[in-house]
């Protein structure tokens, strides 16, 4: 089962994942075994998950992401907290992201 992950929760890259801004999209590259999926290894972020992304420090909460996000895009706090949460659970899951 899924580890549960909330709006409160802190989560920073994996020391096992490098990221890369290739041509304007950001890449996640695993770097070591086990890290993201066999037949899938690499991870391509949209414009949205790239500025989720570049928030996730292992320093603030989720919903503090989520906050700073509501006020340089034109969504609401529940729209933007959803894909936050969405992208954490997926990059958490492939243990590209940590809990702190």
């Amino acid at each position: 089962m899924a580890e549960e992950i909330f709006i409160d929760d802190i989560f920073g890259p994996s020391e096992d994942v490098v990221a890369r801004l290739i041509e304007g999209e950001m890449i996640l590259v695993p770097i070591a075994a086990g890290v993201g999926d066999a037949e899938d290894a690499l991870f391509t972020l949209n414009e949205t998950g790239k500025a989720i992304w570049e928030k996730l420090d292992g320093i603030r909460s989720l919903r503090q992401v989520a906050a700073e996000l509501t006020r340089e895009f034109e969504a609401t706090t529940a729209v933007i907290e959803a894909d936050v949460l969405g992208l954490v659970r997926e990059l958490a899951s492939r243990r590209m992201l940590v809990r702190k």
